[in-house]
């Protein structure tokens, strides 16, 4: 059976050099790339893929977001979070959201090879360092007074957050998320309560932080 592949990766030069490697695999065809979270989840809804290589950092809409996203619109997808962040708070966050699988941007290719076929065969696969925050996690759990914007925030707050902080407008912001200006409106006076935080350049300092966006 070939593994219809969706690459998602805000860089260019990484995509392309993961497609020229996955289709040297005779059961692997990418199907499509995005380059940020909202174009993964519309990619992932039209063509169903049976993989999504998901990124964290991207633009937009990041991965975890967008994992969420996909998890719950297109349940039958699998995904596998790719990423430089080997944080404690981001690998639990892209588990939860709903990834079959965790590795670093270091790994060997063969490594992401092996963890294709673990999570096409329905199991969990994380690589070596992964599977040690995930333990400490589980043995040592985050304080409940750890205020983390995956625990305070709502997932549409969080997607206003981010796009605030890479510098968009309110009225851009309702344009893009299809709702009107005042509801981002009130979306931002929440998520400033929430944060106990009174201007942009708090947020987008804070936003950049919790690995929401890179702001590069």
């Amino acid at each position: 059976m070939t593994v219809k592949i969706l690459l998602a990766d805000d860089h260019q030069i990484l995509r392309q050099g993961l497609r020229t490697l996955l289709e040297k695999e005779r059961d692997v065809q990418v199907v499509a790339e995005a380059q940020d979270g909202r174009t993964a989840v519309r990619l992932a809804k039209e063509l169903a893929p049976d993989m999504v290589i998901m990124d964290i950092g991207m633009p937009d809409l990041n991965g975890i977001e967008a994992t969420r996203q996909i998890a719950l619109e297109a349940p039958g997808v699998k995904i596998i979070g790719l990423s430089m962040f080997a944080d404690r708070r981001f690998v639990v966050n892209m588990l939860k959201a709903g990834a079959r699988g965790y590795l670093l941007k270091d790994c060997a290719f063969e490594e992401l090879g092996r963890a294709i076929r673990v999570v096409m065969a329905h199991k969990i696969y994380l690589s070596p360092e992964i599977a040690h925050v995930v333990m400490q996690d589980l043995f040592y759990p985050a304080s409940s007074r750890e205020m983390s914007v995956f625990s305070v925030l709502t997932a549409r707050e969080r997607e206003v957050l981010q796009l605030m902080a890479e510098g968009n407008s309110t009225s851009q912001i309702a344009n893009q998320l299809h709702v009107s200006v005042k509801t981002i409106e009130t979306h931002r006076q929440q998520i400033m309560q929430k944060l106990n935080m009174h201007s942009v350049a708090q947020l987008t300092k804070y936003a950049i932080r919790e690995g929401l966006t890179s702001v590069e």
